[in-house]
Formats: C-alpha cells, sequence, structure tokens
C-alpha cells in the first residue's frame, strides 16, 4: 500500500504561484501599453504587453466568446482533477508538480475571469528553433504549468516507473509463524 505524504507543499506552492503570476501581470499592465515591447536582457529578454484569448501559443477558438467559456469552463475541469491527483499523490514530486500547475491554471483562470483573457509578457528570442525567430511570450502561471509537468514526467519515469509491486514468491510474511511456513522433509535414516 502506498503511504500517504502532506499536500501541504501543493498548497504553499499554488499561493505562491498566483501571487508572484498576479503580481507580475499587473506589473506589466500598468507599466505597458498592450503590444508595447522593452528590452530587458537586449534582444534576448524582452517583456511584451499581450492580451492571449486563446490558450498556450496563443492557440485558440475563432471567437473570443467562445475562447472565454471554453478555457473557463476547461481550467475549472483541469482544477478538480489536478486536486484529485493531489489527494492520490504519494511522493514529494509529484506534490511539488501537482501545486505548480494548480497554481498556473488558476492565475490564468483568474485572468480568464476578469480580464476575458491571459496577460502575457515573457518574451524570448530563440535560435530559429522550429523556423520560428522568437518564442511565443508567456508568463508566470505557464512557467509554473510547464515545470510542473516536466517534474510529473519525471515522478512517472524515473521514480514512479521503477517501482514494482514484489511478485508473490518473493514475499515472505514476516508476521506468520515459522512452523506454518512451508519446509522441506526431512530425510534421515
Amino acid at each position: 500500500m502506498k503511504k500517504k505524504i502532506s499536500t501541504l507543499p501543493a498548497w504553499i506552492t499554488m499561493i505562491v504561484i498566483i501571487g508572484l503570476d498576479q503580481l507580475t501581470k499587473s506589473l506589466i499592465r500598468s507599466h505597458l501599453y498592450p503590444y508595447q515591447s522593452i528590452d530587458i536582457w537586449g534582444s534576448f529578454l524582452r517583456f511584451t504587453h499581450l492580451q492571449n484569448t486563446g490558450a498556450a501559443f496563443s492557440l485558440s477558438l475563432p471567437n473570443d466568446s467562445y475562447n472565454r467559456i471554453f478555457f473557463i469552463a476547461t481550467s475549472l475541469l483541469a482544477t478538480v482533477l489536478i486536486i484529485y491527483l493531489l489527494h492520490k499523490a504519494f511522493h514529494k514530486i509529484q506534490v511539488w508538480g501537482l501545486g505548480l500547475v494548480l497554481g498556473g491554471a488558476l492565475g490564468n483562470l483568474i485572468d480568464r475571469i476578469i480580464r476575458g483573457g491571459v496577460t502575457d509578457f515573457l518574451d524570448f528570442d530563440i535560435p530559429d528553433m522550429f523556423g520560428m525567430q522568437r518564442f511565443p511570450v508567456f508568463n508566470v502561471a505557464d512557467s509554473a504549468i510547464f515545470i510542473g509537468m516536466v517534474l510529473l514526467i519525471i515522478d512517472t519515469i524515473l521514480v514512479s516507473g521503477k517501482q514494482k509491486a514484489p511478485l508473490e514468491s518473493e514475499e515472505t510474511p514476516s508476521d506468520v509463524p515459522a512452523a506454518s511456513q512451508k519446509q522441506e522433509p526431512n530425510h534421515q535414516n
């Protein structure tokens, strides 16, 4: 049986991510006009104020109203699923990963409910990867979701995937008296 572990780190992580996400988005909205960019580290890193009514990388449905309803509903369902999985977690890496994903999902959900779209601002130059000159603009919540998913994948491959149930032939119950365990016959002549 898998041991139940504390989910407190996930809840703390979630609160920190939501706080950082909302603070950074508020600062961007108050200091930059929509579509305005400022160089932070040359052209490699810019803060670019965008309002994204779609999903990651601005993938979206053809209508902003449909986007808002669809992505709010999807975020709420994802939140319920994440909380369910959190209560089933049995490794610390799962707790941290789910806390990051939950914080990111709720950070973006807050924007969708209040503003109708998500404020994105982290704008990185990449070396012409996948035919793109710059990586799609994202935010702290998106980063938390990505890092959380990486942790969950690592857990699945390296931690949970290596644990196997012991074979019946390998099990020897320690609480069964020695006399009742199978013994070799004694052949003395």
